[in-house]
Parts: structure tokens; C-alpha cells; sequence
């Protein structure tokens, strides 16, 4: 079906959407406990005392405890021997208490009190000196200039490699939140290329969407991007307002969240009938975007799929490697509780590639001052190999398979 043929109003395509009955199961006790206990297991291989994670996503996979960030420390102190202490303000210890978390004490601190000296006191405590003390890298800056003030003959070191060993490979309870986050935005995607009709602006479209993640997932989108025309050869778009006429270039990246993970899938097409050289480029994209799947296989290296995807595209007279007409951005980011994660496809990471990772696939052709194509569709890695989340997109002309 073209795109623009028989199109459909808002309201119909929002009708059939049932709200929050999605059927997902939490990530349950047993299993955070296990995360803490890897974690702790791969602090006391690499002579690490404890990890402090602060307000986040990391703090959240660990312990469950979902918090703001803010001037205000709150986080999660995990020994290398397991145990779990919490460090908070000693105003919202009642808030935490109810929290459904990894037990663990929970040490409170006065607002005139320095929330990094009751850290160290914790960790003082707990742990004989000399000390190792690892922060989650996406600490902020605050945070670790606090540390380094209070900590006596403590080093400070950066706690990625136990962040990224862990949430970089998904567990199956996590797949199956994942693939139903993700099923959630391709339904989305494919109702709002109904609704696309001549003079509908951007925000018009976004408003949909959020409405129809809302009403799907409970919540409503965490991003949504939507360009027409030229705006799409840019891999973020402009700031202008768009308008949509027959004959422009579609592109819409959005998603959602399920229990914390997130979606984050792109369609492009045609609305109206497509140009031979929009229609060329479209297949193009279509063919670097099966390459870098093709690619992906347990032990290679995660630059080898970005190569493969960015071969095809020089293939065919564009690039050479980052240059515009081309791909510009690497191939994929890794996926998880945060949009982009470790690791990632990309030039010159030799990270093997090995089961449980989730990756998205979107070897971006950009020619500025045209019109850009993206396919985004996200997979993991199983024991054989690669497995689609979503199917990528079918043709040029029928983009989510209607004939």
C-alpha cells in the first residue's frame, strides 16, 4: 500500500489500541539479587571493595530502587562480599523503606551533613583499608569530587567494567520485556502511517504517537522524532516546523518504555509515490541493513558488523568510512534500560560479540540537501546467532508488508 492511499483518521487508529494490557512480567527479587551477586563477584576478581551507584539506570538493574537524580545523593553502596547498604536523605528513609528493593540498611543523612563523608563511614566501616572503590561512570561530576574529598586512603576507579559485564548481556526475562516494548512501537509506527496526510504538521504526528504508546504501554513516548522533505537527511533533523506534501521523504524515530527498557525503532518512506532515486536509495539502506545483520555472529568483533554495513554503502559510491553522502554514525548502540548502552557497533571496538547483547541495526544514509533513509530494527544475540526483535521494514513502497 502507498503511503497516503486510503489513509485513516487519528481517532479511528487510536480506537483500537487497549490501554496498559500488555501482560509483561517485572524483573523478579531472585533475579536483582543475582545481578548484586555478580557484581560483587567481578569487583573481588579485579580487587574492587565496593561500588557506589548513584541515582539511575545502573542503581535501578541492580536494586530495583528507581530514584530522580538530583543535588541530593541517593544510591546504592554493593560490597564485593554482596551486601546492599543504601545511602539517602534521612528525609526520605521512609520513601526508600517502601521501595520494592534488594534489602539492605539504609543510612540516612541530615541536610546540613555531607552525603559523601557518610559514604565513606559506611565504607570505613565495612571494609579494612586500603580501599577500592568503584563509581558508576555516569556518576556526577559532584559526586566524585565529593568522594575524593572525604575518602581517606581510598582509590577511586571508574565501575564500567562491572556495569558493562553485566547489563550488556540481557537475561531472558529481560528479551521478553524488550521484545514487547519494541512490539508496542512497530504497532505504533505502522498506525501512524495511516493517519500521514497532505498539510499534517510534525507535532501532530508526535501527538499521536504519544498517545498511542500511552495507551499501549502505560506511559508515553520517551522520544519521538518526525521529519519530512530534506529535515530527513539529517540523522536528528532541523528545528524547523514540518509540513507534509506528496512526493516527501518520511522519517519517524520513536519509542517507549516497559518496566524501565527501552524502544527505539525508525521507519522511512515515501509519502505519495516514491522518486527511482528515493526508491534507489531506500534499497540501498535495505541491503547495508541486512549486511550488518548477516554479520553478526557469536565471537566477531562488533566493528566487523559495522563494516559490513558501511561496505555496502561505499559499494556504492558513497563515503568513503564516516563521509557525507554516507553514513555518518556508527552502524548500532547497544539497548537496554537506557536507549543507548554498551557496546556498541562501531569502528574499532573489538568487543566480541556473544550472547544476551542487544543491538540496534541503523546504518543511516544521509545526502544533505536531499533527503535521508533509516531503517532502525533492534536484535539480540542468542547462542546460534542473530534474532530480529521486529521485523525490518518490507519495501519501499509497502514498508510494513501490506500488500
Amino acid at each position: 500500500m502507498t503511503i497516503g492511499v486510503g489513509g485513516s483518521s487519528a481517532e479511528r487508529e487510536l480506537a483500537g489500541l487497549g490501554q496498559g494490557a500488555h501482560g509483561a512480567v517485572p524483573i523478579t527479587d531472585a533475579e536483582r539479587r543475582e545481578r548484586c551477586a555478580r557484581g560483587a563477584r567481578l569487583m573481588a576478581d579485579r580487587g574492587i571493595d565496593a561500588m557506589l551507584l548513584p541515582a539511575g539506570t545502573s542503581l535501578y538493574y541492580f536494586t530495583g530502587l528507581r530514584w530522580s537524580p538530583s543535588e541530593r545523593l541517593t544510591g546504592a553502596l554493593i560490597l564485593a562480599s554482596g551486601a546492599v547498604h543504601y545511602v539517602c536523605p534521612a528525609f526520605e528513609i521512609g520513601t526508600l523503606r517502601d521501595a520494592n528493593t534488594v534489602p539492605g540498611p539504609i543510612h540516612g543523612w541530615e541536610e546540613a551533613e555531607d552525603p559523601h563523608a557518610l559514604v565513606a563511614q559506611v565504607l570505613t566501616r565495612e571494609v579494612p583499608g586500603p580501599r577500592v572503590l568503584a563509581l558508576d561512570e555516569g556518576a556526577p561530576f559532584f559526586v566524585a569530587e565529593g568522594l575524593r574529598a572525604s575518602l581517606d586512603r581510598v582509590q577511586l576507579v571508574s565501575a564500567v567494567a562491572i556495569t558493562k559485564a553485566c547489563r550488556m548481556h540481557k537475561s531472558p526475562a529481560e528479551l521478553a520485556i524488550m521484545q514487547t516494548v519494541k512490539d508496542m512501537t512497530l504497532e505504533v509506527q505502522r498506525r501512524a502511517a495511516r493517519i500521514l496526510r497532505p498539510g499534517i504538521t510534525g507535532n501532530e504526528v508526535k501527538a499521536f504517537i504519544n498517545e498511542a504508546h500511552t495507551r499501549l504501554s502505560g506511559a508515553g513516548s520517551t522520544f519521538c522524532l518526525v521529519y519530512f522533505g530534506e529535515a530527513t537527511a539529517y540523522p536528528h533533523g532541523v528545528s524547523a516546523p514540518q509540513v507534509l506534501k506528496d512526493g516527501d521523504v518520511v522519517l519517524i524515530d520513536t519509542g517507549c518504555e516497559l518496566e524501565g527498557y527501552k524502544s527505539d525503532i525508525t521507519r522511512t518512506y515515501v509519502f505519495g509515490k516514491a522518486s527511482p532515486r528515493q526508491r534507489q536509495i531506500w534499497d540501498l539502506e535495505k541491503r547495508a541493513q541486512g549486511a550488518a545483520f548477516a554479520a553478526a555472529r557469536i565471537g566477531v568483533p562488533c566493528e566487523a558488523v559495522d563494516r559490513a554495513a558501511r561496505s555496502v554503502i561505499e559499494a556504492a559510491g558513497f563515503g568513503p568510512r564516516y563521509q557525507v553522502p554516507g553514513l555518518p554514525h556508527r552502524t548500532g548502540h547497544g539497548i537496554g534500560l537506557d536507549v543507548h548502552e554498551w557496546t556498541y557497533l562501531v569502528e574499532g571496538n573489538t568487543q566480541p560479540l556473544a550472547a544476551g547483547m542487544c543491538f540496534s541495526n541503523e546504518p543511516m544514509i544521509c545526502l544533505y540537501g536531499e533527503f535521508g533513509v533509516r531503517l532502525e530494527d533492534h536484535f539480540f544475540m542468542s547462542d546460534s546467532g542473530p534474532v530480529w526483535f521486529t521485523q525490518p521494514a518490507h519495501s519501499c513502497d509497502a514498508p510494513f508488508g501490506e500488500a
